[in-house]
């Protein structure tokens, strides 16, 4: 009875399955282009990028508390970071290498901006000037065309020079022992990569000093305080390092696409990132990943319910674009209703709702006796 926990918690049987799961992520991305086509690989690449995003604002929304509704404003400034100086817009075409830490550097500094005005704000407040903020980053891009041509304007830049590594461009397409390699898969693995590293450091940061500071001033920034937590730093730590998140996902962004615009960059997709973090399970970084899979795949696979309806009922009754976002926000209504600490929340946070669920039961039971 005893001897398959031993069996399980063997190195050598975490090792192999660590292979294993390996292998399938390596082999991931063939595998779908084969039953479900690129198009779908694509969206496993896109898929990659909103963890990044999720996990960063996370950290702002999960660890600290502090609800941000403007954070895909970092996603633009590192987008805008790299494609400015990785395209013929200032013509000057600089490495990755460089590139992506600057943006993300860059993404850093304006979180810095953005959380030290605000120190002193909570809940409704903050989140309607993070929303402004975020708005004013898109107008801006929008709008620097002019004296100076700087963003290109509506437009938005083009021709933004594609990731290389080792001299290999990953906008080709290459052919290896048979095995034909588009631009999709060669994105897909360097995704993979960013996105793992991006929850190692999440997860480490959750157990740190740092992430327990966070989390205290999530819980009660008062009492924080008053047990030597300098609240005014870690705070603007917090936007800071959601920031960078953005910013080097914002990055990749613009070098995967090779265009970029400031409709990329809207209020919609600031909240489908809450939602991907609230939905997933706010503040545990499993969840997160898993919010930001759901939100990215179950939209697309809502654009087959037009051919389903014309197959099955001979005419396309409701437009599949409608039909996505009134289930998306009938998925919303649910879940706050059967699941509000989301599909897989932290233990903080189920134990937080289960003591508040025990109380309000006490307190029918007391307005009952």
């Amino acid at each position: 009875m005893f001897v398959q926990p031993a069996i399980l918690k063997h190195p050598a049987t975490r090792w192999v399955g660590l292979a294993l799961v390996g292998l399938a992520l390596l082999a991931l991305p063939f595998v779908v282009d084969a039953v479900l086509g690129r198009a779908w690989v694509r969206i496993i690449d896109v898929a990659l990028l909103f963890i990044m995003l999720a996990l960063g604002l996370n950290i702002v929304v999960g660890f600290a508390g502090l609800l941000d509704l403007g954070y895909i404003a970092f996603f633009a400034v590192g987008a805008y970071g790299y494609a400015l100086l990785a395209s013929p817009q200032f013509d000057i075409h600089g490495s990755f290498v460089v590139l992506l830490p600057l943006a993300a550097f860059v993404a850093a500094i304006f979180g810095i901006l953005l959380g030290a005005p605000t120190l002193r704000l909570r809940g409704d407040y903050l989140a309607i000037v993070t929303l402004g903020f975020g708005e004013i980053i898109r107008i801006f891009l929008n709008n620097l065309n002019r004296p100076i041509n700087i963003t290109n304007g509506p437009q938005g830049i083009t021709l933004i020079d594609p990731l290389q590594i080792g001299g290999i461009a990953l906008n080709q397409t290459y052919t290896l022992g048979g095995l034909t390699i588009a631009p999709v898969h060669s994105y897909f693995f360097v995704f993979l990569i960013c996105a793992l590293l991006s929850i190692f450091f999440s997860l480490r940061l959750e157990d740190s000093r740092i992430g327990r500071a966070w989390i205290a001033i999530r819980e009660d920034e008062l009492a924080a305080s008053a047990m030597g937590i300098n609240t005014r730093n870690v705070k603007l730590l917090a936007f800071a390092m959601g920031a960078t998140f953005g910013g080097l996902s914002g990055g990749l962004f613009a070098a995967f696409q090779g265009f970029i615009s400031p409709e990329s960059f809207t209020l919609l997709d600031s909240i489908m990132v809450l939602c991907m973090v609230v939905l997933g399970g706010m503040g545990n970084v499993g969840g997160v990943a898993l919010g930001a899979i759901l939100l990215t795949a179950l939209p697309e696979a809502l654009r087959y319910v037009g051919p389903v309806q014309k197959a099955w009922l001979g005419e396309v009754y409701v437009d599949p674009s409608d039909l996505r976002m009134l289930l998306f926000g009938l998925a919303l209504v649910l879940m706050m209703q059967f699941r509000p600490a989301g599909l897989w929340p932290s233990t903080t946070r189920r134990r937080e709702l289960v003591a508040e669920d025990d109380v309000v039961a006490a307190e029918k039971a007391n307005a009952a006796t």
